[in-house]
């Protein structure tokens, strides 16, 4: 399965990957982006199967970048890991096609909950 993990934050990048794999999810292909557009970019070229987005990114927000997937037709699972987790925001994201949100800070077990009916 392949997975591209999006935050603008090197950090936060290296955590998320940590926190995968604490979780269980070892064994994937998974790859980066430091914004929105660079993501945009990535998804139109590798073809990810899950995309796990932070909210507030330069350049394109994940919020613009769920935005313009549905817009061009593009089907991937996709979901929010990120610190912005008001019940608006939450019912935003799902409105927009994001399958789950993960408020930061997370666990391996909460990556259980919300990754595991859509990792293989």
């Amino acid at each position: 399965m392949k997975i591209l993990i999006v935050d603008d934050s090197t950090a936060m990048r290296m955590i998320v990957k940590k926190t995968l794999r604490l979780a269980g999810f070892e064994g994937h292909d998974i790859a980066e982006a430091d914004d929105g557009a660079k993501a945009l970019a990535a998804i139109n070229t590798s073809k990810p199967d899950l995309v796990l987005s932070d909210w507030n990114m330069p350049n394109m927000t994940g919020m613009q970048l769920l935005e313009a997937l549905k817009s061009a037709g593009i089907q991937v699972t996709f979901g929010f890991v990120t610190t912005e987790a008001t019940p608006d925001m939450r019912a935003k994201a799902m409105g927009t096609g994001a399958k789950f949100l993960i408020s930061k800070p997370f666990t391996p077990e909460s990556f259980k909950e919300h990754l595991g009916p859509h990792i293989r």
